[in-house]
């Protein structure tokens, strides 16, 4: 009886063997290229996408900035977009664009509070007078002696901290707002894309999970076979053993 039923287990463990695993793993060397190429693919174009927001930005056109932006948040969120992203020399893969500037819109806004701020002039009974000419004295030479341009952060930098100097009264520290240089924060940008998506790259990523799922159960039921057969084969020998 022992025997019979040590020879099923044989014979399915023989059945199971049938599709070797070498085979599958045969299988899956291409998919594994191919969901590669793909996603090499999909990085290109978010990176192309990516670079036509900086180059409207850089031109200043906010039409084509919001186009560009729509554009490159819909194809990040409806595809696999898989990037390395420098941390601090630290090198780490996320899924999306990573974060990046809008450093001409940054540099036109802080240039246009800092222009409402010189035609918002303090009133001569201001015991600072115009601080604004004053700064602007401070700030001009400055900036010709390093060549900055008044799009520049050096020179946005001089004015703000030259701004701070000065004691602030009502009128004053209202100018001083309204001069702000806005926060960096409100042009940063970053999107993030899903783990899979209804795309031929997330269709071939899902075919070798898969193949690597099937493998895996292969190796773990090929295992309880062996186990199974070990266990038989030697409570039969016990039994021949006792019978003698």
């Amino acid at each position: 009886m022992g025997g019979k039923k040590s020879n099923r287990i044989r014979e399915r463990l023989y059945k199971w063997k049938s599709i070797q695993t070498w085979q599958l793993f045969l299988l899956l060397i291409p998919l594994v290229f191919l969901a590669a190429t793909l996603l090499r693919f999909d990085h290109i174009k978010m990176s192309k996408l990516r670079q036509a927001v900086l180059d409207a930005d850089t031109i200043g056109n906010q039409d084509e900035i919001n186009v560009s932006l729509k554009e490159l948040e819909s194809f990040v969120f409806s595809h696999i977009v898989i990037n390395v992203l420098d941390d601090n020399g630290n090198q780490k893969i996320i899924f999306g664009t990573g974060p990046f500037y809008l450093e001409g819109s940054y540099i036109r806004a802080a240039n246009a509070a800092i222009e409402s701020a010189e035609n918002t002039l303090v009133d001569d009974s201001n015991p600072n007078g115009n601080i604004y000419e004053a700064v602007r004295q401070v700030c001009q030479p400055l900036a010709h002696q390093n060549g900055w341009n008044s799009h520049q952060q050096e020179y946005l930098d001089c004015w703000t901290s030259e701004l701070a100097k000065y004691p602030t009264t009502e009128n004053l520290n209202s100018a001083v707002i309204s001069a702000s240089v806005p926060s960096t924060e409100l042009y940063r940008y970053e999107f993030a894309s899903p783990l899979l998506a209804p795309t031929p790259t997330g269709v071939v990523i899902v075919i070798c999970l898969i193949v690597v799922l099937f493998i895996m159960i292969r190796i773990i039921i090929w295992f309880i076979f062996k186990i199974a057969l070990m266990i038989t084969e030697f409570r039969d020998g016990i039994t021949a053993r006792s019978k003698r």
